[in-house]
């Protein structure tokens, strides 16, 4: 496929802050890369950053100097890799781990078979000719022998290699650089990159698992939550859940106030005849900011042992902060899936009623539930 030919993931500049709370499949849209950048369409991008570690325990980073012709930056040193992120349905921050390692491979030939870990690192946002690009950074390990084949199409190949932190610091000093990338080498030099990827994501049923903490956005509850809140109660005293993006309501992916949400999960519990003793509800407001975020639900939350979420963008945030996550626990992912009840809702396909909990039905019903999703589904909102 002709690059410009390439089908890009693009944004509205009003919905980039929901990228910070993981929600990207419901704000992004495909637009060809010609006619993104001549309407200067804010779209996705990723920047690797990768290390290796030598038998020495020495970092070495892995630095490309951009070619000489390519349209921007020629010949400026920048990051490992980079690239636009390919539109598919269902984007999550998974699919664009796998665009960071295609590129990876693209630019320097390492295969994803050499990359000993990846993980995400933070959301930068960009401006190129004045158009948006939404840079979501990661950070990878790759083996230390790996051999390397700089693309001569995309890359100046003798001086894109690895750097160790003596020549990485006199390059950034002396040499034209990407200033995005700048900034972040000289974050990384700063930084214990092994404690970076030290992750404490080990699932034990131990007595250390008092306290579980399960958060949702519950647009409605469904069968799917209560299989996890129920998996979850066997392994622990005590859970906390919280309702995520809690500020949100009447819109059309959050048509449920904080509250009825609420009355919702306790309906459901109460029904089950889960003790009230057992479980607490917390809400836990969007506030746009992936590297703050862990902290700010800490400070709602308090004490807690062990995290379970399925969301692969809420799992990565409390992993680098070397919090315990648990397994995920999911069961028919695409049968109880929120978004296709409220599909369902909006185009009178009764069969939404069975994917719920009937008391939530009836809540639903009784929250003027069906007619305020039918018409923030006309109004796009």
């Amino acid at each position: 496929m002709n690059d410009q030919d390439e089908i890009l993931a693009c944004i509205e500049n009003e919905n980039i802050k929901y990228l910070q709370s993981g929600q990207i499949s419901k704000y992004v849209f495909p637009v060809s890369r010609s006619e993104a950048h001549e309407k200067k369409i804010g779209h996705l991008i990723i920047r690797l950053f990768a290390i290796t570690v030598t038998p020495k325990n020495d970092i070495l980073y892995l630095v490309q100097k951009r070619g000489k012709n390519k349209k921007s930056h020629p010949l400026y040193f920048s990051d490992s890799a980079s690239g636009h992120v390919i539109y598919e349905k269902n984007l999550n921050l998974n699919k664009i781990k796998e665009n960071a390692l295609r590129e990876l491979e693209e630019e320097f030939g390492i295969s994803e078979k050499a990359v000993q870990q990846i993980k995400f690192y933070d959301l930068n946002y960009e401006k190129d000719n004045s158009t948006s690009e939404i840079a979501f950074i990661f950070l990878a390990i790759v083996d230390y022998n790996v051999k390397l084949k700089p693309s001569l199409k995309e890359l100046e190949p003798n001086e894109s290699k690895f750097y160790n932190k003596q020549e990485l610091e006199h390059l950034l000093g002396n040499q034209t650089c990407v200033d995005y990338s700048k900034k972040i080498w000289k974050k990384l030099i700063e930084t214990d990159i092994k404690d970076l990827f030290k992750i404490d994501n080990v699932d034990k049923k131990s007595k250390n698992n008092r306290i579980a903490l399960f958060i949702g956005r519950f647009q409605p509850l469904h069968h799917g939550h209560i299989y996890v809140i129920k998996s979850i109660l066997k392994m622990c005293k005590l859970l906390k859940i919280g309702i995520g993006s809690s500020q949100f309501s009447n819109k059309k992916n959050d048509p449920f106030t904080s509250e009825e949400r609420k009355e919702f999960i306790k309906a459901t519990l109460n029904k089950r005849k889960v003790p009230h003793d057992r479980f607490k509800i917390y809400e836990i407001p969007d506030i746009f900011n992936a590297q703050k975020w862990v902290d700010h639900v800490l400070s709602i939350i308090g004490e807690f042992d062990i995290v379970f979420s399925n969301s692969d963008w809420v799992r990565q945030l409390f992993q680098n902060k070397g919090v315990k996550v648990g397994k995920k626990l999911v069961i028919f992912k695409n049968k109880y899936n929120a978004t296709n009840i409220r599909n369902f809702i909006a185009n009178n396909d009764n069969s939404w009623k069975s994917l719920v909990p009937s008391e939530v039905v009836d809540l639903i019903q009784d929250f003027n539930g069906i007619e305020r999703i039918k018409s923030y589904m006309e109004k796009k909102s």
